[in-house]
């Protein structure tokens, strides 16, 4: 857990990476979606790569930067001597970095931008109520994700509690590889689990995500026998040559069937859109342009579920 302080709005705090605004695919209605930082996966595709770690992390975008002839000022306010300036541009020694952001406070373009700060429950939920006009109108509401939001339970359960005191609806994604106490600590205050079914054979999962799914698989049955009144919506995020085949949806469809509070099964297509994250922290984006499927096997698995799950199959 990355959490910290006293168990009070006012104190609890943890490391939170941004809060979307009118979210329209985190859960019913128009919402406010809290990343929140660090995961226990490591996906391959990961379209949030700068939510893995469960520190600050220095972003540098060499686009906005202005170079050290003109500027320089985030060497100089660099501590450790991270930061290594060039006439047109800066680079980070990832290293040395201690995350410490002082860079960032010091630079003009905003070419370099910290991800991962430290927020109270008050103060995010001060932030997610801007927008409480539309949760009304849409049914929308609070959403909790990450990374694994629910490596931090201690934080989730205090704000999605202080969220439903004052009348918002609450989701939370998660991909379910945590210890069964910390979901058991917060599903209390849930109206909605979302939750990824990635790969069903282990080994495979273990390939692809850094872990296999023994965990996540138990931790879904204990939460959808122990936990009837969440209502709770599984998805699979088709990646091309990975799991987007007949055999993964049929285990997902057997696995949740017998189960009449698990509402939907939603399709999620792959898509590249955060690969040009990873230059921004120093990471390397294995995927290329692999991995978005077939239309036509996104079809064919669409009406697979519809066919077999009837009104409890969704595809977005």
């Amino acid at each position: 857990m990355w959490e910290s302080g006293e168990d009070s709005p006012d104190r609890l705090t943890a490391l939170v990476v941004n809060i979307q605004h009118f979210s329209t695919h985190d859960g019913p209605g128009i919402r406010s979606t809290v990343f929140l930082k660090g995961c226990s996966l490591s996906c391959k595709w990961c379209c949030n790569p700068e939510s893995l770690s469960p520190k600050p992390e220095l972003a540098c975008n060499q686009e906005r930067c202005i170079g050290g002839e003109q500027c320089g000022y985030c060497s100089a306010a660099c501590p450790e001597g991270a930061i290594l300036v060039t006439s047109n541009n800066v680079a980070v020694d990832r290293e040395r970095c201690n995350g410490c952001g002082k860079c960032a406070e010091v630079c003009p373009p905003r070419a370099l931008k910290m991800f991962g700060r430290r927020m109270t429950v008050t103060e995010v939920l001060a932030a997610v109520e801007r927008d409480q006009t539309f949760y009304g109108e849409s049914g929308g509401g609070l959403t909790l994700s990450g990374g694994e939001c629910l490596l931090q339970p201690g934080f989730a359960r205090a704000l999605l509690a202080e969220a439903r005191k004052r009348g918002l609806h609450t989701a939370i994604e998660t991909a379910g590889n945590v210890p069964w106490n910390f979901m058991a600590m917060v599903l209390p205050q849930v109206d909605v689990m979302l939750h990824d079914f990635k790969l069903s054979d282990p080994g495979a999962h273990r390939d692809w995500t850094g872990a296999d799914n023994r965990r996540i698989l138990e931790n879904y049955r204990r939460a959808y026998e122990g936990f009837p009144e969440v209502r709770f919506v599984a998805r699979i995020p088709l990646i091309r040559g990975v799991n987007d085949d007949v055999a993964h949806v049929r285990a997902v469809m057997d696995f949740i069937r017998p189960y009449p509070n698990v509402a939907e099964l939603e399709l999620l297509p792959f898509h590249n859109f955060g690969a040009g994250k990873y230059e921004l922290i120093g990471r390397c984006w294995d995927m290329g342009d692999a991995g978005t499927p077939h239309g036509e096997t996104v079809a064919r698995l669409r009406a697979l579920v519809q066919t077999e799950l009837g009104y409890r199959a969704a595809a977005s």
